[in-house]
């Protein structure tokens, strides 16, 4: 018998605001020292009252309307009940009878074609702290760091089927999330981790199977093994009788490629969901849907599509670009000041991209700004600025964003001069002091003039007109 997969997701996203959803802390905690972004009210001190953040139930509708929901102009916080170490008020507050969106889509791409994922509903919740484990000491340490940072849960309807479709939306998720900046996506970061529930069910038939659940899955590599070996056992169970599939929860262990227990599946019910009446219903009204509405962006496929017809853009060229919003940020406001969009693409893709790769930088990571590289590309087609001596002024605009172009090539020499007098006593030194090469040259190898060249524009550090350099380099030779 043939089987077909069927998986939901609830993929949680830490949004990127500065502090969290209930009060003033820093909701920037990574790589921080333990407990050190904590007060009294996320740690749940009893006579603390939560202060819903604004700019989270922003982020919370431009989610929404990115993933083409409805969204509910009266949302509501309430309290979700279980105990674990790191939740310290023995309860999460969260969203269960009127989450800020519901009713979604999200379309990907599939070797069938173009596939709709429907969205049950996006819900704003408090994080819990994160337990550390020291098992030379054999104790369990409680950050509380990542308490009551603010988070989103997407929650999709079973329509996946494949880890490979899984793949494809969780990537649609980040590229959405992170063109609308409401979130980092980060899953090396744990600012987005996946919780898959799976079952299968003979082909063709509509019901469903014994669902299990694996629990904080942060990474896409581990998540694709996660659910090949799921199906796998699930499969075994029903055809060879292995085992009594239940509805449980499962921990994934990436290093032995196993899934183990844990748990048995929680219902709503085990939770005891009821409305906080400490949080007050957050009422949304035109004016505030209005301006969330106005600030989307635009979406990476009508960027791409406007690059290729309006800006005359090769698809590569497109899609490398449309890969970040910041990358095309940077892009547009270049074109902007030096009015040639291919120009523009190459220093994005061949420069930019290039010092973000080595300095093992995200895309979205970008603070470069596209006016001022407008300018050096500028600098450049003039002729004042050479290219290797522009590559070194990007490289330093990465560390320091204030810097003007042109005030910084004449600070660091690198203003083109086309002193001829000064050309010409180069290229005798280099010439002289080089026969074999000449020699070469003259006997037919072209790589032994570009050998002499080099040295030139060495000594020269670039500051001349490559045209002019060439000129007077095959004269000096012709004498020699």
């Amino acid at each position: 018998m043939r089987y077909e997969t069927v998986i939901g997701l609830e993929v949680h996203v830490e949004l990127a605001t500065d502090s969290k959803i209930f009060c003033s802390c820093s909701a920037h905690s990574y790589g921080a020292e333990p407990n050190d972004h904590v007060c009294p009210a996320c740690c749940g001190m009893p006579g603390m009252l939560p202060v819903v953040n604004r700019r989270v139930v922003d982020f919370g509708m431009k989610a929404g309307m990115m993933l083409n929901c409805h969204i509910n102009r009266v949302t509501t916080f309430d309290k979700k009940s279980y105990y674990y170490p790191d939740l310290p008020a023995a309860y999460q507050t969260t969203q269960w009878f009127a989450p800020v969106a519901v009713n979604g889509t999200v379309e990907i791409d599939t070797p069938a074609g173009k596939k709709a994922i429907r969205i049950k509903q996006i819900h704003m919740e408090e994080d819990a702290g994160k337990l550390v484990h020291d098992l030379r000491e054999d104790t369990t340490h409680v950050d509380f760091n990542r308490t009551s940072v603010p988070l989103i849960e997407i929650v999709s309807q079973p329509d996946l089927s494949s880890a490979a479709e899984v793949e494809a939306y969780l990537e649609r998720l980040k590229t959405l999330l992170r063109y609308a900046r409401v979130a980092e996506c980060e899953m090396a970061h744990g600012t987005m981790r996946c919780d898959v529930n799976l079952s299968i069910r003979p082909e063709g038939s509509t019901e469903y199977g014994v669902r299990t659940e694996m629990k904080n899955m942060n990474s896409i590599e581990a998540i694709k093994r996660a659910i090949e070996y799921e199906t796998a056992r699930h499969i075994d169970a029903v055809e060879n009788g292995t085992e009594v599939l239940v509805q449980e929860t499962r921990r994934w262990d990436d290093v032995k490629g196993k899934s183990y227990a844990m748990r048995t599946k929680e219902t709503a019910g085990d939770y005891r969901y009821f409305p906080d009446p400490n949080v007050m219903p957050v009422v949304i009204d035109d004016e505030w849907y209005d301006s969330i509405a106005d600030s989307l962006p635009e979406l990476p496929e009508v960027k791409f599509e406007r690059y290729t017809s309006e800006m005359g853009l090769g698809e590569y060229d497109a899609e490398q670009l449309t890969r970040s919003i910041a990358l095309c940020e940077c892009f547009e406001s270049a074109v902007e000041v030096c009015g040639s969009a291919k120009d523009a693409a190459n220093w994005v893709i061949s420069e930019i991209m290039s010092i973000l790769n080595t300095k093992g930088m995200t895309y979205d990571m970008l603070t470069v700004n596209g006016e001022t590289l407008g300018r050096l590309i500028v600098l450049v087609r003039d002729g004042k600025v050479g290219r290797a001596n522009a590559r070194r002024i990007l490289a330093d605009m990465f560390d320091d964003a204030t810097i003007d172009p042109e005030a910084y090539a004449e600070k660091m020499g690198f203003i083109v001069s086309n002193d001829t007098g000064l050309i010409e006593s180069v290229v005798k030194a280099v010439v002289a002091a080089d026969p074999a090469s000449v020699a070469a040259y003259k006997g037919g190898r072209e790589k032994a003039l570009m050998a002499l060249f080099g040295k030139c524009m060495k000594e020269l550090r670039g500051n001349c007109d490559p045209q002019v350099l060439r000129v007077v380099l095959l004269a000096e030779i012709e004498k020699a």
